[in-house]
């Protein structure tokens, strides 16, 4: 049967990293978002089908982010037929994209893509005013960067819970495609816990975290990085992505969900770098061939193909041929829900995961531990 697996089933992992037998101390518990940020407001004016109180309610929170970088290139001449070296010249380079403010303060959400690497970066907000801002922090693994402009009484918007979003919900994404600030366009969450493999980036040795929002709400370039709203004004969604061949919109686009974004928002605020508890395990996901191999009786769930020596879930007691059902009460039957839910624990966090194991359920206490096989603090370098 093992082999059969190996050969027929391509293995998710989790995270690649050696843990190690100690156990330290419980860190402090990540903050649930950034330190300033405002309580979700309910306000039960704003309608399903009316989108133009939303839109006020969060366009000046939308900002067009503007960076700048500078390449050396080499630079020649010719003379009589001949290309002769001249040395080097400095080439600024601009890219643009979109950011939310998620405190009155000035702290900005957007995309990694959007900051990464730039030398400079500049924000306009909506009524036109252009502030220099300095990064906080990145994280490559989702794709997320929290960016800081010197500046008080900003309109921001609410963090909604990503969680309570529903398959066919009406939705608004503001950002500024192809320099067009302040640009609003509406469709519906089309589907939940999408991995695209998209997020590849050089630069980083942590496994991609994927499970996006899908809408068919109008994006295009220049939109990365700005907001997935709901019919509350709330901020669902930071658009990151499009389904697309040539670049442009054809019909579907991404969004990483609020809930992961408060997570690590809050942690670069904090630590510089995202505090990641991982349980440790390699999993395949449960289908119809893979329950007819294993014998399972349901199609659903992660089939645990390996456990990770002493790690969270060896030292849990889950092992190999389990079928993890729920991780922290929440039904899991893809890689990306998984991914999604522990995304939102630290290292030290005790995580619920219910399994099943021939044919019965049970339920352990799982404490993630971090890439070092530890629960200490990761700060950035």
């Amino acid at each position: 049967m093992k082999k059969i697996l190996n050969a027929t089933l391509v293995l998710l992992a989790l995270a690649a990293q050696s843990c190690h037998a100690q156990r330290d101390e419980k860190p402090q518990a990540s903050a649930a978002q950034p330190a300033a940020t405002q309580p979700v407001r309910s306000d039960n004016r704003l309608t399903l089908t009316d989108f133009t109180d939303v839109a006020a309610a969060t366009i000046d929170a939308v900002v067009h982010i503007k960076t700048e970088m500078t390449q050396m290139t080499p630079l020649y001449q010719s003379f009589f037929g001949f290309i002769i070296p001249q040395g080097v010249q400095k080439q600024v380079y601009n890219a643009y994209g979109s950011g939310v403010i998620v405190t009155t303060d000035g702290y900005i959400v957007t995309n990694n893509h959007v900051v990464q690497d730039a030398e400079r970066i500049f924000v306009t907000l909506n009524d036109r005013r252009e502030l220099p801002a300095k990064l906080v922090g990145n994280d490559p693994a989702t794709d997320l960067a929290v960016i800081k402009v010197e500046a008080d009484g900003l309109t921001y918007i609410p963090f909604g819970n990503s969680d309570h979003v529903r398959v066919g919900e009406p939705v608004l994404a503001i950002g500024n495609p192809f320099n067009l600030t302040s640009t609003v366009t509406s469709g519906i969450i089309s589907a939940k816990a999408r991995n695209m493999r998209i997020i590849n980036n050089p630069h980083s040795n942590e496994t991609p975290l994927e499970s996006f929002l899908q809408t068919d709400a109008a994006v295009n370039s220049g939109n990365s990085g700005g907001a997935l709203v709901n019919s509350r004004a709330e901020l669902i969604g930071i658009v990151t992505a499009i389904a697309s061949g040539n670049g442009n919109y054809i019909g579907y686009s991404f969004a990483i969900p609020s809930n992961l974004a408060v997570k690590v928002a809050g942690d670069l605020q904090h630590y510089g770098y995202v505090q990641r508890g991982y349980l440790g395990v390699q999993v395949t996901e449960v289908d119809a061939n893979v329950a007819r191999q294993t014998g399972a009786r349901d199609i659903k769930g992660l089939y645990v193909a390996k456990v990770v020596p002493d790690c969270a879930s060896d030292r849990a007691g889950i092992h190999q041929g389990d079928i993890i059902v729920r991780v922290a009460g929440k039904e899991v039957n893809t890689f990306a829900e998984m991914m999604e839910e522990l995304g939102l624990f630290s290292p030290g966090d005790e995580v619920e995961v219910d399994y099943v194991r021939d044919g019965h359920a049970n339920t352990v206490r799982a404490t993630l531990l971090n890439s070092q096989g530890n629960t200490q603090i990761i700060r950035k370098n």
